[in-house]
């Protein structure tokens, strides 16, 4: 998606991953008319233009990492799961359901089946909330979602999704996060994180591109990349700006701006 903001979508994504040393391509999936409140609307992109897009740019440069973020339809996931495909060294982070858009992609039963059945199976990370988790759950079973947690994630882990990344549970300690790591084997890590009250538009776009540009390096283990991101992020909103009138964007360049700022009072 391609945010006027530029607090989400592909513009943030930029932003993320050249604060990570990574130089990003971009396909469009849509284009967005926002503020920093709310999404008013959106224009989708073809399907054909999108694969275009995307075709141009791999048979010309390597990649080490894709991130996929909203999708507008099937069609477009159907395409996208194509193309992946044809580039299974590369690292594949799905964080398919943005909460700026008026649904998040949540209500369309189809488009959340499509997402688990071509993307899922293809991706290194999962990323979703318990609540996207729990809505991805209703495609293969009927029922209370309460206590469903370990078992949802084991059947999207069993599918061949590497890692399923759930945002947003309750901490160890009051006013406290986590996000939890889990693989096939079960819960592999858990990062506990200071909830800070915004409210700010783009955090989670901010995670999953920061993960994938770790990813990407290939530095790190997994549960280290998380850690790193989160702290990333953690930072980015720590020192997230209100331009508008709206929420506050993350700001991907807190640590270049920390250091300037030094310098200046020196």
């Amino acid at each position: 998606m391609s945010d006027p903001v530029g607090a989400l979508g592909v513009q943030a994504d930029l932003a993320t991953f050249a604060a990570h040393g990574c130089h990003a391509l971009s396909a469009i999936t849509g284009l967005l008319v926002a503020d920093s409140a709310r999404v008013e609307d959106m224009l989708e992109i073809d399907t054909d233009w999108l694969v275009g897009q995307a075709r141009v740019l791999l048979e010309d440069m390597p990649v080490a990492a894709f991130k996929v973020g909203a999708l507008a339809n099937v069609e477009q996931v159907t395409a996208i799961a194509e193309v992946v495909s044809d580039y299974p060294d590369a690292q594949l982070v799905i964080d398919p359901f943005l909460s700026s858009l008026p649904d998040s992609g949540l209500l369309d039963d189809d488009l959340v089946t499509a997402i688990r059945q071509l993307l899922v199976p293809q991706a290194s990370v999962l990323m979703l909330s318990q609540v996207e988790l729990a809505r991805i759950a209703e495609t293969w079973r009927e029922g209370p979602s309460e206590g469903m947690l370990a078992q949802d994630v084991q059947e999207l882990t069993g599918s061949g999704c590497q890692h399923v990344l759930v945002t947003g549970t309750a901490g160890s300690t009051p006013g406290m996060r986590s996000n939890t790591l889990f693989n096939s084997d079960g819960m592999l890590a858990s990062f506990d994180w200071q909830h800070l009250p915004g409210p700010f538009v783009g955090a989670g776009s901010t995670l999953s591109a920061a993960l994938t540009a770790l990813m990407a390096h290939g530095e790190l283990d997994m549960p280290d990349a998380l850690k790193a991101a989160q702290d990333y992020t953690s930072g980015a909103l720590a020192h997230a700006r209100r331009f508008g009138m709206g929420k506050y964007v993350p700001n991907k360049f807190f640590r270049i701006d920390t250091l300037t700022s030094h310098h200046d009072h020196t």
